[in-house]
């Protein structure tokens, strides 16, 4: 050991009770500079790890010779270009101008979502579309148009149409009160953070968040936008946890008065938390009630985090898609006043004001109607998917790449992202005919057989998507539409305010209409809304 010693080089320095504390100070400052140098250096190395890896990866990826349009940026490559667009179909001409590719695999399906339970939720959609039009029929009585009052209003049918989805998402999904179509406008906390996660003015064009999806380490960076998202999600979070924590004893209440009642009889078999032992038709409780129940297979239980995860899914796909695709169908009808005619008189063949979901699903032209709008305007125009391995996904017909080679595959690699554009194949004339780009809900009383070959969940078209990814809550946003339709177009004459040319469309998530007229209010589409009398 002593020779050891001898051979240290530090063994000159004086011992450190005998430092003065100036010098300990600046060895301590140099210490914690060289541990903060050594941390920037790691950040900055696995920043530059990943740019490489981001720029590199289009040169080095299996799918590079596919054809496409020419890379804008290196960063973004063409992303941007998709949200920019106005009408949202960029993806047409890409698949007009470079071909195209059909994929297809089965579809999963959840008891929750199931036609048995959304029978039961009907009346929910009913009742809310009521008050829907209980609302507009006041709007219309104190409107003066004309030197008339009570004929007719203009009315923003996109912003109340958002908020009466909402309420029914609110109730149906969770047996919660969003009361968003409350005449004062003021929302609770869960509805407030809703419009701030959802209706962002700035949309998709802010660079920061983009960046930080990309490169983890630049999340550090704090922003104005950032904290009141992370203020809105904690909300979302914690009114969550309560609603979850509000099933569970509901469930276990219910049960444990079955188990009672059991007893009573005799009956040891019925002791345990079954699949339909509980009472509660929101989707919450459902799905709370089903992964409680002890006859299920352990591997498909999942843990509170996992069911809280279903909280913002149901919230942000069970109303803003379906508030747009009205919109559109009111659109539509308005522009189409002979269709919106014909619907209307199949609707108040109905002798009921509140009609199953059986009734609803047994008027033809409804269906078409329904069918046509999520055809033509495909709330959802694209998604991005993800491979998770590498594989070969074998193509309806030979394509040749930009070498001028043929195959009848593209093969990908793991982490690769596909874009399906599904506008584009929802209109694409070589499988609906020359009149694609039209709306023309008759064409469903003798659909083109080609259409057979869309992997679609519903409708033969991709706007709820497919394979084991579809969307989840189909039948849910069908039979809301429906009922949305079904009470307003009986109510109500729909005409455009607006010249039809100023009407636009803009892609932040879905595609929502705004007025070329009027960009900086956003999404908005006032119709002349007036009631139809007896």
């Amino acid at each position: 050991m002593r020779t050891t010693y001898l051979l240290v080089p530090t063994r000159s320095l004086p011992p450190f009770s005998e430092l003065e504390p100036s010098t300990i100070m600046s060895w301590s400052g140099r210490a914690l500079l060289t541990l903060v140098s050594a941390f920037c250096t790691a950040i900055a190395a696995h920043c530059i790890v990943k740019v490489l890896r981001y720029a590199l990866r289009p040169y080095f990826s299996p799918v590079r010779h596919v054809r496409g349009p020419e890379s804008k940026s290196l960063l973004y490559g063409n992303l941007l270009d998709l949200f920019e667009y106005d009408d949202g179909d960029m993806h047409e001409q890409w698949r007009a101008e470079y071909g195209d590719v059909y994929k297809y695999k089965g579809f999963c399906n959840s008891p929750a979502f199931g036609s048995s339970h959304i029978r039961e939720l009907t009346e929910i959609f009913i009742e809310k579309s009521a008050q829907l039009r209980d609302i507009w029929t006041a709007e219309i009585a104190k409107s003066v148009v004309g030197g008339s009052v009570g004929n007719k209003a203009k009315i923003d049918v996109s912003a109340w149409l958002n908020k009466t989805t909402l309420d029914i998402i609110g109730l149906a999904g969770f047996n919660y009160a969003f009361d968003a179509l409350n005449p004062d406008d003021t929302p609770n906390e869960l509805n407030q953070s809703i419009r701030t996660v959802l209706h962002d003015p700035r949309g998709f064009r802010d660079v920061l968040p983009m960046l930080q999806a990309l490169f983890p380490p630049l999340r550090v960076i704090p922003s104005k936008r950032g904290r009141i998202v992370a203020a809105a999600k904690e909300t979302m979070t914690r009114v969550g946890k309560q609603l979850l924590a509000e099933k569970k004893a509901a469930v276990l209440a219910s049960a444990n008065a079955d188990i009672s009642s059991s007893m009573r009889k005799g009956n040891s078999e019925q002791m345990m938390v079954g699949k339909k032992s509980v009472q509660g038709r929101d989707l919450l409780s459902l799905l709370v009630k089903a992964n409680m129940a002890t006859d299920l297979p352990e591997g498909y239980r999942m843990d509170d985090e996992d069911v809280l995860a279903q909280v913002p899914t149901f919230l942000v796909a069970g109303h803003e898609t379906t508030s747009t695709a009205v919109t559109w169908a009111l659109l539509a009808l308005s522009t189409h006043p002979a269709m919106q005619v014909k619907l209307r008189a199949e609707l108040l063949s109905i002798p009921t004001l509140v009609p199953s979901m059986d009734e609803l699903n047994a008027l033809s032209y409804l269906d078409a109607v329904v069918r046509e709008v999520l055809r033509v305007y495909s709330p959802v125009p694209s998604m991005v998917r993800v491979a998770t391995r590498e594989d070969v996904i074998p193509l309806q017909k030979a394509w040749v790449d930009g070498r001028g080679v043929r195959s009848v595959n593209v093969r990908v690699r793991k982490g690769d992202m596909l874009d399906v554009p599904i506008m584009a194949i929802n209109r694409a004339k070589e499988l609906w005919g020359e009149d694609a780009q039209e709306f023309r809900p008759e064409r469903w009383e003798n659909p083109p057989e080609a259409i057979l070959s869309i992997p679609g969940v519903w409708g033969n078209n991709l706007a709820f998507s497919g394979g084991s990814r579809a969307c989840i809550g189909y039948r849910f946003s069908v039979i809301e539409i429906k009922a949305l339709l079904f009470v307003l177009v009986r109510s109500f004459q729909f005409e455009l305010a607006v010249p039809p040319t100023d009407v636009k469309v803009k892609v932040s998530a879905v595609r929502r209409p705004i007025l070329a007229s009027d960009r900086e209010k956003g999404t908005q589409l006032p119709l002349w809304v007036s009631v139809i009398r007896d």
